[in-house]
């Protein structure tokens, strides 16, 4: 590949966040909704999602969300996926506890955890329906011990205002009972800025479409705290000639039938590999209906593709350049550990082909609302770690400050800040 072929595979998803229409179009709506509160976000449901509400009914009752039904499989699963997940999320919780050791004698310093105090959920819709999302938000904020914790949801495309009962089934057991219909960017307004119906929150997460990380990414100028950057799924593989050609195109198929701006990539050394699983794709591809079908041809297409390295740390140092959403792992059982060991950058790494990214995006209890667009970079997935604070906490005494006295002294007077030296020579005097 040319030096512009790298650069266009891993340059994805952020000219269209960042798209100066956009940014224009979800400015006006913020400072809509800002202006305005409900009756800008009952504006929004009629122009983008073609729902006439009154401001009244934007909140999800509590009857509502006490009778939403769902089959007794999805129950059973939403069950297993909680179950998991609040067991990964409280092993986190345990390990961020508050701490204090003595650095010196008579100096004790340390950090004191806790919840943020409110948070925000954004679960989209329109595409598909993900109560799946609901779980992977909200578990970690109530493992967290988040006290104020509300969700918005865009109400089922074509509908009157009705929201997924699966989505409103997770609320149920997991105690939400601030729940909104709202469209996503006006939702993520209301959110930042309160409204008459909808309350004020201190940090928003939750994955969606450019527009809805436009607007989060927009809102952070108004103080709200946000993810960077949750935006349209992605996905790597990573393989070698060991792997089952038939499982690693079914798993290639998982992230690239969520849309047309999904990104999906094989990073192998193998073309016999490569041309094995283009013959599994087309098999596959001919199953799915049309829009899934659609939408993964253009993952697979002009979105991702196939990449061909020597070895597997070229391999390696493939996916860390992409950064990828998630990332797959399909090589011999003696190269695994060695592999990993140069994996650094992912929001998620699958180990072998019974780790499949569904299994992930559903039930394993890891995150899987995770960064994209490269920001695996530098940031995480959303754990109950994205609802805590850390609040650094110290306690000299005499003897401590007498031994520190010096180097803060002699620190403010090189910068000019007389009253710190003052408020230590002062107490050396006594």
């Amino acid at each position: 590949m040319s030096a512009a072929d790298r650069a266009a595979l891993l340059h994805r998803g952020l000219d269209e966040i960042f798209d100066p229409e956009l940014r224009r179009s979800i400015g006006e709506l913020i400072d809509d909704v800002r202006q305005h509160g409900d009756a800008a976000v009952c504006r929004a449901l009629a122009r983008f999602d073609r729902i006439e509400l009154r401001p009244e009914q934007l909140r999800v009752s509590a009857a509502e969300i006490e009778a939403a039904e769902v089959t007794a499989d999805v129950d059973a699963a939403i069950d297993d996926a909680i179950a998991h997940l609040r067991a990964f999320n409280e092993r986190l919780v345990e390990r961020a506890s508050t701490w204090s050791f003595e650095s010196e004698p008579g100096l004790v310093v340390g950090e004191k955890i806790g919840p943020i105090t409110s948070a925000g959920l954004f679960v989209p819709s329109g595409k598909a329906s993900y109560p799946s999302v609901a779980y992977q938000l909200a578990v970690p904020a109530v493992v967290a011990g988040v006290p104020q914790v509300a969700l918005v949801v865009p109400p089922v495309p074509g509908g009157s205002g009705e929201v997924d009962p699966a989505v409103l089934a997770v609320c149920r057991k997991l105690g939400i009972d601030q729940v909104f219909r709202v469209n996503g960017p006006a939702g993520v307004a209301a959110l930042g800025f309160g409204t008459e119906s909808i309350p004020k929150v201190r940090k928003v997460v939750g994955p969606g479409s450019p527009a809805v990380v436009c607007a989060q990414v927009e809102m952070q100028r108004h103080g709200l705290a946000t993810m960077m950057l949750l935006g349209p799924t992605e996905s790597v593989v990573v393989a070698d000639d060991s792997a089952d050609p038939d499982l690693l195109a079914a798993d290639l198929l998982i992230e690239a039938e969520h849309g047309t701006d999904s990104a999906v990539v094989l990073v192998t050394p193998s073309e016999t590999l490569a041309d094995a699983v283009d013959a599994a794709l087309a098999r596959r591809l001919a199953d799915l209906p049309a829009v899934r079908a659609d939408a993964a041809r253009a993952s697979l297409g002009r979105n991702g593709g196939c990449v061909f390295v020597d070895d597997l740390a070229e391999a390696a140092a493939v996916a860390n350049a992409y950064a990828p959403e998630h990332l797959q792992l399909a090589v011999t059982d003696h190269a695994v550990e060695s592999t990993l060991e140069l994996l650094v950058d992912a929001g998620e790494i699958l180990i072998g082909q019974h780790t499949p990214f569904s299994a992930a995006n559903f039930v394993i209890g890891c995150p899987a609302s995770l960064p994209t667009s490269g920001f695996a970079q530098v940031s995480s997935g959303i754990t109950a770690e994205a609802f805590l604070k850390r609040t650094a906490v110290a306690r000299a005494d005499e003897r401590a400050l007498r031994r520190m006295a010096g180097s803060v002294v002699a620190l403010a007077d090189h910068e000019g800040f007389p009253a710190h030296a003052a408020a230590i020579r002062t107490r050396l005097d006594r």
